[in-house]
């Protein structure tokens, strides 16, 4: 199980690599406008010509959304240009509805990205202390930095696959990350390593109470079947209320709950297959 969850990393690093993840106006800056329509919803070129015809618009993308929706994203508008925009189309088919509206500028957008990264980067190291400091006890079967290190890197498995699948639906059907798929993200790390913790804390009580009288590594398969039950109850429930959510929760919160479900997913398995294995690793290799 290990070289197939290492083998779902390579691949999602391969589509990041290739395809790179698409940036929403969150990030790069521009305006989204969502118009729903109640009569027959226009064509693309259709849809296209009104909007190049309105001053101050350019490199407009529409996608369409739901049954009777469509996303126009451009450059960054003011709202004089905006409201032309919307009324021009207005003007076309009377039925049509503004949803949203949302306009980002380019440097806010880029300030945005950083500090998205950064706490990422903040709160890996964050856990990474944590960890070594809760788990100091265990010093005298395994280094708690080990600990941390495993935790981390089965967080970064964590984070690696939904990046992966999102690349390859950016690639495929233009889906484009928002400043939601950061508050994912984070989210789905405070989930993992809540479960990797659980496993942790299980091999501790194991090697306090039983460090003498078994080996290490049979200490650890003990703590995951001691621990399997209560995480794949857990995730089962969480995953149960995010597929509702991503099912009838709407446009804006779909691909956030899928980046959860991603997530979740990779997490639940990650702390069993791939941060428990670095601790057996890494005591064999120390003896």
């Amino acid at each position: 199980m290990f070289a197939i969850s290492m083998t779902l990393a390579v691949v999602a690093i391969v589509f990041v690599s290739i395809w790179g993840l698409r940036l929403g106006v969150d990030f790069k800056g521009g305006s989204v406008l969502e118009v729903a329509f109640t009569g027959s919803r226009p064509s693309l070129d259709d849809l296209t010509k009104i909007a190049s015809t309105v001053s101050g618009t350019q490199n407009i993308s529409i996608t369409p959304v739901g049954d009777m929706g469509m996303i126009l994203r451009m450059n960054t508008i003011d709202e004089k240009t905006h409201g032309a925009l919307f009324a021009a189309i207005k003007a076309k088919y009377d039925s049509a509805i503004e949803e949203r509206f949302d306009s980002i500028g380019p440097t806010i957008g880029a300030e945005l990205r950083n500090k998205s990264i950064t706490a990422m980067v903040v709160l890996l190291m964050a856990i990474t202390v944590y960890i070594a400091i809760v788990f100091w006890k265990m010093t005298r079967v395994l280094s708690p930095w080990v600990m941390g290190f495993a935790a981390i890197f089965a967080l970064i498995h964590d984070l690696i696959i939904p990046m992966g699948v999102f690349a390859l639906l950016g690639h495929l059907w233009g889906i484009e990350l928002s400043a939601v798929f950061v508050a994912a993200a984070l989210t789905i790390l405070g989930y993992s390593v809540s479960d990797t913790v659980v496993v942790f804390d299980r091999v501790r009580e194991n090697v306090l109470r039983f460090g003498s009288k078994q080996s290490f590594p049979d200490l650890v398969h003990a703590s995951i079947m001691q621990t399997l039950a209560r995480s794949i109850n857990t995730s089962v429930t969480t995953l149960l209320s995010l597929v509702a959510i991503f099912l009838f929760g709407g446009e804006s919160l779909r691909y956030f709950a899928l980046a959860l479900i991603i997530g979740i997913v990779c997490g639940s398995y990650s702390s069993i297959f791939i941060a428990s294995p670095i601790l057996v690793w890494w005591s064999r290799k120390r003896r």
